[in-house]
């Protein structure tokens, strides 16, 4: 995912995936603690994706407090 995609959606979509984004690092800390986990890569790009949506969160909410 890239931002451009991100800054397409709605601040509730947003929330949602950030929701969604955060159950998959949970799920793959636990896998890695227990070590089950396949791909250990995945973790790197889920948190980066939570960074970039929050990122895109917290310019819509500075594009929204300017206006």
């Amino acid at each position: 995912m890239n931002a451009d995609e991100l800054r397409a959606k709605t601040p509730d979509e947003l929330k949602d995936q950030l929701v969604a984004l955060k159950k998959e690092a949970f799920n793959l800390r636990f896998q890695q603690a227990t070590s089950q986990i396949e791909n250990t890569a995945r973790m790197r790009n889920v948190r980066r994706d939570v960074a970039r949506v929050k990122t895109v969160l917290n310019e819509k909410a500075a594009q929204a407090a300017a206006q």
